[in-house]
């Protein structure tokens, strides 16, 4: 697979729901950082990527996730990302959440380059830079 980066992270209280699993939504939280963090050790940390290739961001326009086994309170899991695929604009991130062997949950998201568009003032899609493919899919 492509460039792959693993993030340990503990369940704090608040990440739980009165059952004292892992409220589900916090979990694209969770996946939204570990994105981030693949693309900062790929050599892209966020900000000096926004200002270096002049974009506003790379916004979710889908996701979902396969829940497999829950987390409590107190554990660690650990967050497997990666991105299998690029299109022009668009790229595929992969998630896979492990707690020790067990994979307990697969997370998948959609997301697109954006700059501002001078002309409605809004955001549209633009080419992700070969520099970003090369690096992420080596």
């Amino acid at each position: 697979m492509s460039f792959t980066v693993r993030r340990t992270v503990r369940i704090e209280w608040g990440d739980c729901d009165p059952a004292g699993i892992v409220w589900y939504p916090r979990y694209f939280g969770m996946f939204d950082a570990a994105t981030a963090g693949l693309l900062e050790a790929a050599g892209f940390p966020k900000p000096a990527m926004l200002a270096r290739f002049e974009v506003v961001g790379y916004p979710t326009v889908d996701t979902r996730a396969k829940f497999l086994s829950p987390s409590k309170f107190g554990e660690d899991i650990v967050i497997e990302t990666a991105i299998p695929a690029f299109k022009r604009s668009s790229f595929e991130v992969l998630h896979r959440v492990f707690k020790g062997d067990i994979l307990a949950i697969e997370g998948f998201e959609t997301r697109v380059l954006v700059k501002r568009d001078p002309a409605t003032g809004g955001i549209k899609s633009c080419p992700v830079p070969q520099e970003i493919i090369d690096a992420l899919m080596n």
